[in-house]
């Protein structure tokens, strides 16, 4: 997973725009990142006063809650499986798989 910029980076980034009176893109330039990146780092001092970064990553799975998944389990007829499928994968009938790859076939 990547990390993110160091502090030191994005403070200099940040100042060159911010005290020096760069643009987004001459600072991208000058730093060697990206300008997109420039633009989000300016962006986000300019909000919430710091260089710092946001959380990253984490799985947040998507839940289905209230009148919604009370709709969709009358709809469908089915009980939604919490947290994960494979307990229901169980219950389908057997598939018939091809042979590996070079494998021999009957």
């Amino acid at each position: 997973m990547a990390k993110p910029y160091s502090m030191d980076l994005r403070e200099r980034v940040v100042a060159a725009v911010e005290h020096d009176g760069l643009s987004c893109n001459q600072a991208a330039a000058r730093f060697e990142v990206a300008v997109s990146t420039a633009i989000g780092w300016v962006n986000r001092f300019r909000r919430t006063g710091s260089e710092a970064p946001d959380r990253m990553g984490g799985n947040r799975p998507k839940k289905l809650v209230g009148e919604y998944r009370d709709w969709l389990l009358q709809r469908c007829g089915v009980k939604l499986l919490t947290g994960t499928i494979s307990p229901g994968i169980e219950t389908l009938p057997p598939q018939k798989r091809s042979a590996p790859c070079g494998a021999a076939r009957p």
